[in-house]
């Protein structure tokens, strides 16, 4: 298999995930990957021990119209996401329709009127065998969770969408027995919380909701979609504290997707999704910001943008979608960024300085063999999704349908 485009990288292995090929989060731990599926439901487990050669190994079901997009893995365990499959829902099939609403208007959990036919909450399992996952845990949420923070321990940290509010809020969630989790602590920008009569400030078409936020010691950065950053304080788990709310959006496109700290160099990584077809969305950027104040995050550059081809008239999304956050144990660095952009593949920057950061690194994968995604007008077109680093080097990158590909960055 040979990459369109492979600069200071190279391509070292690829699966079809059992012919499933459609994948967003991914998680890697002893020897074996865990894949959240974005039209096939469920999660699939990949075989990596031999990276030039890896093996679909398993695939645990979803209930009925839910989705497992998301997952975590640490301590032996994997958390995984119940929410409404949105993609199988024919309302959904124009995805403006779901990324230009509020999410408890388009899924009808902000004014519940009628039952849900989808699963919603945090499911557990024991990986303590690897590749054999087991559940033991599950904490209901109402409407569901979208994306889960969990490195250990006794906290986890979810993006919860709850009957009654306009969209997904800040959740803790206490892990100290696993098969048991429950919430601890919860906080929402000021407007979400309408069945308590709040009124939103924004306007209805604009995605005022959590993606997730990351947890780095006492305080979380959340990555609000189209309301940008919100820094909150979490060393009371019980009591999130809002430490600042800055938002960047207008001017700019919004679809604020991860916000990642670099602790030592006081500097935050924070994406802005692209998330339509065909440009739809306008360019999205990745920014780097001086963080030496927590409550004055300052931006001081963005990244460059691809030049190799003229993504925006590719088709299908161009831009960016994920980064590898720095988990523990895995590649670590406060200056090396990996980074998806969809149809532009993966992308590797290297933000020595951060007022002037350089791509060093690119490798496009060739287009999708087939197709998971069979929404009307779709396009066999790659686009690169969730990318993560292990401790050697390897990158493992998943796609919306052509599975999952293993590369290294050599540059």
């Amino acid at each position: 298999m040979t990459p369109d485009l492979a600069r200071n990288m190279r391509l070292i292995g690829h699966c079809d995930q059992g012919g499933r090929g459609d994948g967003v989060q991914i998680m890697v731990e002893n020897g074996f990957a865990y894949i959240g599926h974005l039209f096939s439901q469920g999660f699939s487990i990949v075989d990596v021990r031999d990276a030039a050669n890896p093996k679909a190994a398993g695939y645990v079901a979803a209930p009925a119209n839910t989705w497992n997009v998301h997952l975590q893995v640490a301590d032996n365990l994997l958390l995984v996401i119940h929410g409404k499959d949105v993609f199988a829902d024919s309302a959904f099939s124009d995805e403006a329709s779901y990324y230009k609403a509020a999410a408890g208007t388009a899924l009808g959990t902000a004014a519940p009127k009628q039952a849900r036919d989808w699963d919603a909450g945090l499911a557990v399992y024991d990986i303590s065998v690897p590749g054999q996952p087991r559940r033991i845990g599950f904490m209901p949420v109402s409407g569901g969770i979208h994306r889960i923070w969990y490195t250990g321990g006794r906290w986890a940290y979810v993006s919860a969408l709850l009957d009654g509010f306009s969209d997904f809020i800040f959740m803790t969630v206490d892990m100290s027995d696993p098969a048991r989790p429950r919430e601890a602590g919860r906080y929402w920008l000021p407007g979400m919380n309408l069945a308590a009569g709040e009124k939103p400030g924004w306007e209805p078409n604009r995605k005022f909701g959590l993606h997730h936020a990351i947890v780095d010691g006492d305080t979380a950065w959340g990555a609000w979609r189209d309301a940008g950053l919100v820094v909150m304080n979490v060393a009371d788990r019980a009591k999130p504290e809002l430490v600042v709310h800055r938002n960047w959006s207008p001017p700019f496109q919004g679809g604020t997707h991860n916000c990642l700290p670099l602790a030592d160099r006081d500097l935050l990584v924070v994406v802005d999704e692209a998330v339509l077809d065909d440009f739809g969305d306008g360019l999205k950027n990745i920014w780097i910001f001086d963080i030496k104040d927590k409550a004055n995050p300052v931006p001081v550059a963005s990244m460059p943008v691809p030049i190799d081809e003229d993504y925006p008239r590719k088709g299908a999304h161009y831009g960016p979608h994920n980064i590898h956050e720095n988990r523990p144990g895995t590649f670590q660095s406060s200056s090396i960024i990996f980074s998806t952009w969809q149809n532009a593949g993966v992308r590797v920057y290297d933000i020595a300085n951060p007022r002037q950061p350089k791509e060093v690194g690119a490798l496009v994968p060739p287009a999708p063999r087939s197709m998971a995604d069979r929404r009307p007008g779709k396009k066999a077109i790659i686009q690169s999704c969730d990318i993560f680093v292990d401790r050697a080097g390897l990158a493992y990158v998943t796609d919306y349908n052509a599975g999952l590909y293993i590369m290294e960055f050599n540059g």
